[in-house]
C-alpha cells in the first residue's frame, strides 16, 4: 500500500470533491450525503436510540468491506455504538429514507486501521432506515 500520507491526501481530495457534486448535501464538517430515497415514516433518531438498518460501506476506490443486503439481513444498532459520521447521519434519517453517505476519516476510524479499513479512510455507506426502536 502507498505511504499513509498520501492515502490520506487521496482520501480528503476525493471528499473535497465529491461535496461539490450536484445533489450532495453536507450534514457537518466531514459528513455528506445524496439521497436516494425519501422515506414516509418517523424521524427522531437519537444517540440512544436502537434503529435497524440495511447498509453498505466501502472505501473510495470502490472495495466494500461491510453489506447487510449480501447476508439478506438487516442489522440492529444502537446509535451511540457507531462511528461519529454514521451517527449524525442516521440522527437526519426518518424509516424509510435510503441514503449514500459520505465520511471523512476523522468522522470515521480515524488514523487507525480497523481490519481490512486502512487508517486515514473515507467512508461510503449506502443506508436504508428500517425501524427505530
Amino acid at each position: 500500500m502507498q505511504d499513509k500520507n498520501e492515502y490520506r491526501r487521496r482520501n480528503e481530495e476525493f471528499l473535497t470533491l465529491k461535496a461539490q457534486d450536484e445533489g450532495i448535501k453536507q450534514l457537518c464538517d466531514g459528513v455528506f450525503y445524496e439521497v436516494l430515497a425519501t422515506g414516509k415514516g418517523r424521524g427522531g433518531v437519537t444517540a440512544r436510540s436502537v434503529v435497524v438498518c440495511h447498509y453498505r460501506g466501502e472505501l473510495m476506490n470502490g472495495k466494500v468491506f461491510d453489506d447487510s443486503w449480501s447476508r439478506e439481513c438487516p442489522e440492529a444498532f444502537r446509535v451511540s455504538d457507531l462511528i461519529e459520521g454514521f451517527q449524525t447521519a442516521l440522527c437526519d434519517m426518518r424509516i424509510g429514507d435510503r441514503r449514500r453517505i459520505y465520511i471523512s476519516w476523522q468522522k470515521g476510524y480515524g488514523k487507525r486501521s480497523i481490519g481490512n479499513i486502512p487508517g486515514y479512510s473515507s467512508l461510503i455507506f449506502e443506508v436504508e432506515l428500517i425501524n427505530i426502536a
